[in-house]
């Protein structure tokens, strides 16, 4: 999604929505953006005090790799064929792997591997190269020893695809997306869906799992540049939504807007819910964090869409989010709209909220949600696939349950739904393909 900053003219109390004029001011493009990322943990050779206290590493074969560190880079280099892994950080399946290859020759795979301390399990992505170049990709999952997969899933490559640039493992709940970023802009060279064979949105694997480099190599060497976990913008966002208090009002803080917006991975359910902040003087759109939500069964899910608010009344974070990733299991699960909460402010680094579902089963998404106090009623504005997404409204004397449709569907496609008020009226809006 492209980001355009827009301004308005007129007076608001005088204007109804087709009377606005925007004039469009400003653009930006988030594609894995590293001004916007959060780093989490980093191994940077060059800051580096005491190799094996700092970032312990274990051999994996007989053999042994030689590791040293050398003009700001980790350098791992062997004759023989040797597999190493290199802690860099905690885990988490939500958040971004990067590593920074400087060069490469010889034969050998450098990636990625997530396994607790006594390696009962053990998740393991490689790109493999032949000197410089890239020859493929591999995921291995193992427990208790034994190969539960061993699969090639390279995609896009060509015989001059380099391996310097940086390998970014975009990792999605129940699945991975995998680039590589040349001076480009990333490719995709491979994805996975793996939550059949071992689900990592359980929270004991976020508990008890780490993150290492891994290195496979046979009479070859790597050199990395550095290597870090990082919340990112992804290839893009969608499903802009502005945060708000119970009666609709956009939240203000520090002359900033906040927003709900969701950071783009691969097709659904590979999104993850990103907040961002705006002060709308600037134009200098800011990721604040992200959040995943906790139905208290043992998985985070990496739901989208959301729209929250701050709840004066209770002193609570609430909200509505759509269970897109039921599509990650859709034998048990279904999609529908879940209420969300949380006493803890949710907008910064990586938050978890509360989620329940409340009767809102079916093909229903982009949910927006106020108190009406002239009414005493909540109101929902979302949209059902009834022939394609069709807005309807929906009423309730609570905020989490019972609700019932007071209007809609409209006529027209109408996706991104929102309630804003221009002058003293309430108006809904939303996005449309049929234009």
């Amino acid at each position: 999604m492209v980001l355009h900053a827009l301004i308005y003219t007129g007076v608001i109390g005088q204007l109804t929505p087709e009377d606005i004029e925007f004039t469009r001011k400003g653009v930006q493009r988030m594609v894995f953006d590293e001004h916007q990322s959060i780093i989490i943990s980093k191994l940077e050779p060059n800051k580096i005090i005491g190799m094996s206290s700092m970032y312990p590493q274990k051999h994996l074969l007989k053999q042994h790799a030689n590791i040293q560190l050398n003009r700001g880079k980790l350098i791992v280099k062997s004759k023989e064929e040797t597999q190493t892994k290199i802690w860099f950080g905690g885990f988490n399946p939500f958040m971004s792997y990067v590593t920074d290859v400087a060069s490469s020759n010889g034969n050998g795979a450098i990636g990625y591997e997530f396994s607790d301390s006594e390696e009962n399990e053990r998740f393991i992505i490689e790109v493999i190269f032949e000197e410089e170049y890239i020859k493929g990709v591999r995921i291995n999952i193992l427990r208790n020893n034994k190969i539960i997969i061993d699969e090639s899933i390279g995609l896009n490559l060509n015989v001059s695809q380099v391996i310097t640039g940086k390998i970014i493992l975009q990792m999605l709940g129940s699945g991975f997306t995998l680039f590589h970023k040349g001076e480009e802009i990333p490719k995709v060279i491979g994805q996975y869906d793996f939550s059949e064979y071992l689900d990592l949105r359980g929270k004991t694997y976020l508990n008890k799992f780490q993150s290492h480099l891994f290195v496979h190599l046979n009479n070859g060497e790597v050199k990395v540049q550095k290597a870090q976990v990082e919340i990112n913008s992804g290839i893009g966002i969608a499903d802009i939504r502005a945060i708000t208090y119970e009666n609709g009002e956009p939240f203000l803080e520090n002359q900033r807007i906040w927003y709900t917006a969701s950071i783009r991975g691969r097709a659904l359910p590979h999104h993850i819910q990103g907040v961002f902040s705006l002060n709308p003087k600037l134009f200098d759109l800011k990721l604040e964090g992200i959040i995943v939500f906790d139905r208290q069964d043992g998985i985070l899910r990496n739901e989208i869409a959301s729209h929250l608010f701050y709840d004066r009344n209770d002193n609570l974070w609430r909200g509505l989010t759509t269970g897109f990733s039921a599509y990650a299991n859709p034998r048990k699960e279904k999609k529908q709209l879940l209420a969300v909460e949380s006493k803890v402010d949710p907008r910064f680094g990586f938050s978890i909220m509360k989620a329940k579902p409340f009767g809102m089963i079916g093909d229903i998404e982009d949910p927006h949600i106020l108190f009406d106090s002239l009414a005493n009623k909540w109101r929902i504005l979302t949209c059902k696939n009834i022939n394609g997404y069709k807005a309807i409204v929906l009423e309730s004397d609570h905020s989490n349950r019972a609700y019932k449709k007071i209007a809609g569907p409209v006529s027209n496609n109408s996706t991104g739904t929102s309630i804003q008020k221009i002058g003293d009226k309430r108006y809904c809006f939303s996005g449309s393909s049929d234009r």
